[in-house]
């Protein structure tokens, strides 16, 4: 990316457009400024849960997702251009085995809930599988590189484990959701 900010208010999209990576002009409705807007907020409730206590690997590794999103962000802005790397798919899946390692079997789904931390790891989660979304509309109006639709899906996965992680941090579990077959499944007590 050539040029660094120097003035945020220009009033160039005032007509209804904005200015991408390559000087190209695209209405703000495009499917691409769709991706890149769900992709800055994921990035920004990423900031919100690092404002929580987690432990120092969890921060690190949310940190470095951070980074990464922002070469999503870059790679979505430039049509044609790759900055996200299959290594950074990579770092994902490694950390996605290294965080669900510790935790228990799921017998049953679980609420997005229990500390406040987690919870926020579920609200990025969740706006994680929407910049999928977006990403995917715009890779079959656009053909997009394989990093950025891989990259969101194993994040959105990550993220899920590590809600649970941080649900574990001081002795807490997950709240698991109370379905009515598993009600038929449990004795009677008594």
């Amino acid at each position: 990316m050539a040029n660094r900010l120097t003035q945020i208010a220009t009033r160039t999209g005032d007509n209804g457009s904005t200015g991408l990576g390559d000087n190209t002009r695209v209405s703000k409705d495009s499917l691409r400024v769709h991706a890149m807007g769900d992709v800055d907020e994921l990035n920004s409730q990423i900031g919100v849960l690092l404002c929580e206590e987690m432990p120092a690997a969890v921060r690190e590794l949310l940190v470095e997702v951070q980074h990464q999103l922002f070469n999503l962000g870059g790679e979505l802005s430039i049509p044609g251009f790759e900055l996200l790397k299959p290594e950074a798919v990579a770092m994902l899946d490694a950390a996605l085995a290294q965080h669900n390692a510790g935790l228990p079997r799921l017998q049953e789904f679980i609420l997005p809930a229990g500390s406040r931390a987690a919870a926020l790891a579920h609200v990025c989660r969740t706006v994680a599988r929407r910049a999928e979304r977006a990403v995917v509309a715009l890779d079959k109006a656009e053909k997009l590189n394989e990093s950025p639709r891989h990259y969101l899906n194993r994040l959105s996965d990550l993220l899920f484990v590590l809600s649970r992680v941080l649900n574990r941090m001081n002795g807490g579990d997950d709240v698991y959701w109370k379905s009515e077959r598993m009600a038929r499944a449990e004795p009677a007590a008594g």
